[in-house]
């Protein structure tokens, strides 16, 4: 089987059991960002981690595996794809609980970075904060009912995807940026 079928070259993209539609629509665009999220944490994957962390980001790219099927298919429920439910979301939910107890309590504004992998983390933060607007969108404009559980999935990722960064620099002996407020003073250089 060839990776190239050329059906997609006039910028349309089939949808699993349904119609050809444009790579522009919100439907497409919520499903490419949840693509580039998963792919942002298989980089996070390829560096060096603890165990206990790997595992939790394999299962979550699992999960936003599903979830791509899910909205790439018109009628999740008819094909049997509407794997996320409300014990996913339960789950993230737990995994912010075991991981935030260490940190210290957020009296500021934090600026993404630290370790390698907590930057990353942060990276995956914001692109899942993008595939959560864009999945509003698709919400707001689809005729089609989408389950508000991905919503609620994807707020509750980001979140933890915020604490594990954190973890990741608490872990490594390494403080959080926090953001200072710039004076009105002249910046001065370094």
């Amino acid at each position: 089987m060839k990776i190239y079928t050329r059906t997609g070259d006039l910028g349309e993209t089939g949808l699993f059991a349904g119609p050809r539609v444009g790579k522009d629509m919100p439907r497409i665009e919520v499903c490419g960002t949840i693509d580039e999220l998963n792919a942002v944490l298989g980089t996070v994957r390829a560096e060096p981690l603890r165990a206990e962390l790997d595992r939790l980001l394999d299962r979550v790219q699992n999960e936003l595996f599903a979830i791509g099927a899910e909205l790439a298919t018109p009628d999740p429920a008819a094909q049997g794809v509407r794997w996320i439910g409300l014990e996913h979301v339960r789950a993230l939910e737990a995994d912010i609980d075991r991981h935030e107890p260490v940190l210290a309590p957020l009296e500021q504004f934090i600026l993404p970075g630290g370790t390698r992998v907590a930057a990353m983390l942060h990276l995956a933060r914001t692109v899942c904060r993008r595939a959560e607007r864009r999945l509003v969108t698709l919400i707001r404009r689809s005729e089609e009912p989408i389950s508000l559980v991905l919503m609620a999935y994807l707020n509750r990722l980001s979140d933890l995807l915020f604490v594990l960064a954190r973890h990741e620099n608490a872990q490594a002996g390494r403080p959080d940026g926090v953001w200072r407020k710039p004076s009105r003073e002249e910046p001065r250089g370094g």
